[in-house]
């Protein structure tokens, strides 16, 4: 297996990943015919399923011989797609991974109330696996998500966001699933406190990595490329980090200029300027520069795992979250 291979990662998780899949189609059916056809839509939109992608990939790499990981895999997943949900409605999105919104397709009503199904239905998955460790990190995590959403809200049209808040908001919206992901595998596998920190600890690290790439792409890629429009977050008025940097290190009228359109919350009109700015400032490259160490922070944490194919695929897993971006 080539670890840097994305399709190699993929064959080696495929028996998993398709045991994940038929559980997930199962647990999306429902007698309420909007809730079935909105979620058979929302779980056939074409996603990579990541997140559980690396529940299974841990799972594996720490000797698991069960199936309680595919449904883990599955909660993880439910959780994941319900937060999507009720961001699309937050954000008034019609684009997501190249396919139109839910919200744009059956409206945000429907939007809003699958989401909490899938919600519910995450946390019914959880009480049959019975295991209170496994409810402490799943609610944990849930509720710390809903936080980093309220956060992210708050810093909206908010020039003055800083750092260290921009990475508190992407480590609780973003980084503590993935976090959560890992971390469980540890704990359906009965690892000790050490092992299962460090899986955690790479989990956090791969999710921050993973994010501070995509807030890249949202300036650097095509919509066709990141399956929604380029410069969304500065038409949001989100403050990332690309744009935060630019802010602070251009000259007084382009940093001026910057804030503007994280006030109005419509830079459009500006982003042509703002992307040069970006490249004068060497934004770009700075945001880059922070994702690469917590790869290599998350794979530092990997060092505890005995060799095996599984745990190169972790590893490649984080490489190819970075090497998304040139």
């Amino acid at each position: 297996m080539n670890p840097s291979d994305t399709q190699d990662i993929f064959d080696l998780a495929n028996t998993d990943m398709q045991a994940v899949n038929q559980l997930i189609q199962e647990q999306v059916d429902s007698d309420v015919a909007l809730i079935r056809q909105l979620g058979f839509y929302i779980v056939n939109s074409g996603g990579k399923r990541l997140r559980p992608l690396l529940t299974v990939l841990a799972a594996r790499a720490l000797g698991t011989t069960g199936t309680q990981h595919h449904t883990l895999a599955a909660i993880i997943e439910f959780i994941h797609t319900a937060t999507l949900l009720h961001d699309d409605v937050v954000d008034d999105s019609k684009l997501r991974r190249g396919q139109e919104t839910a919200n744009a397709l059956f409206g945000n009503e429907a939007s809003v109330l699958v989401g909490d199904f899938l919600y519910s239905r995450a946390f019914q998955m959880m009480v049959e696996l019975d295991s209170m460790a496994v409810m402490r990190i799943l609610s944990d995590a849930t509720n710390r998500i809903a936080q980093g959403e309220v956060m992210q809200l708050m810093n909206v049209n908010d020039p003055e966001t800083t750092e260290e808040n921009y990475f508190a908001v992407i480590y609780s919206k973003t980084a503590r699933l993935f976090e959560a992901a890992t971390q469980l595998a540890a704990v359906l596998t009965q690892q000790s406190p050490a092992i299962e920190t460090a899986m955690q600890e790479y989990g956090k690290h791969l999710g921050t990595a993973f994010q501070l790439v995509d807030d890249i792409l949202d300036y650097t890629a095509s919509a066709d490329e990141m399956g929604k429009n380029a410069g969304d977050d500065l038409a949001e008025g989100k403050p990332t980090l690309p744009l935060l940097h630019a802010m602070w290190h251009s000259q007084p009228a382009q940093s001026e200029q910057i804030k503007a359109a994280i006030v109005a919350g419509d830079g459009s009109a500006a982003l042509d300027d703002i992307l040069a700015i970006m490249q004068e400032t060497q934004s770009i490259e700075y945001t880059k520069t922070k994702a690469l160490a917590e790869r290599d922070m998350a794979i530092s944490h990997l060092a505890v795992l005995p060799e095996s194919e599984y745990k190169q695929a972790l590893i490649g897993l984080a490489h190819l979250a970075v090497e998304r971006v040139s």
